[in-house]
């Protein structure tokens, strides 16, 4: 998978995507990663990509001729028009199973915005999907693209070191993750579950799933919704609400 990101801040995208796993990734090759500076391509002499808006307010909106030819020059590149993301508070939420499916495609490209956004006019004319990582703001979209790039990142094949790494993770099956204990077995007079050290693998995973499921209905019952459950997951559930 190839994963384009659009920026005024390349440097610092480069430098979170070249650490730890997706570093790693990076270098075997296993996802490519290119932070594009949206600078290169203004017209002005003086590399400003940005302006004051028509109508009055606060803040510089940034013009569409940079944005646009950037995109443009990227499509030339790789032979066709990659799926463009803009992160916007405007966007519709992030979600692990949006992330899956992202993951199944060839190519994205992030756009990052900055200042009070983007020229709508580019918008209309790139039609990109709009994707928000929550119900707040920060100063541009290179925080939220890179979450983007990441979490599409490790659900590709080699990047972690097996699909079981994320698929008991939370979210990706619409259930919370089951609480996680290291050494040592006992640390200031709290202790792990007795069940984790008895070395019956499906007693374990009995009360993984049950812990599961109990997060879950405690903190984002929400999410049991969407959760594929089986008789013996309702029924540990009826139990929990009658408790």
């Amino acid at each position: 998978m190839r994963i384009d990101i659009l920026t005024l801040f390349p440097e610092m995208c480069n430098t979170v995507m070249s650490e730890s796993i997706i570093g790693r990734a990076r270098q075997a090759g296993k996802v490519e990663i290119n932070c594009i500076d949206i600078r290169d391509y203004t017209l002005d002499k003086h590399r400003r990509v940005d302006d004051k808006p028509y109508g009055g307010g606060m803040g510089m909106i940034m013009a569409p001729q940079p944005i646009y030819d950037c995109f443009s020059a990227l499509c030339d590149e790789i032979g066709t028009k990659p799926h463009l993301i803009y992160l916007t508070p405007q966007g519709k939420t992030l979600t692990q199973e949006r992330v899956k499916e992202l993951a199944q495609l060839d190519n994205i490209a992030l756009l990052c915005g900055h200042y009070e956004g983007i020229d709508e006019r580019v918008i209309e004319a790139l039609e990109p999907e709009e994707i928000s990582v929550g119900d707040y703001v920060l100063t541009g979209g290179e925080l939220p693209a890179l979450i983007v790039a990441d979490a599409v990142s490790r659900m590709l094949p080699g990047v972690l070191s097996g699909d079981e790494c994320f698929e008991e993770e939370s979210h990706f099956s619409s259930l919370l993750e089951y609480p996680q204990y290291t050494h040592p077995a006992q640390w200031q007079g709290r202790e792990v579950p007795e069940i984790l050290l008895s070395g019956h693998h499906a007693n374990v995973d009995k009360w993984r799933r049950e812990q599961s499921l109990k997060r879950t209905f405690e903190r984002r019952p929400d999410m049991l919704e969407k959760a594929e459950l089986s008789k013996d997951d309702k029924e540990f559930l009826s139990n929990l609400k009658r408790d």
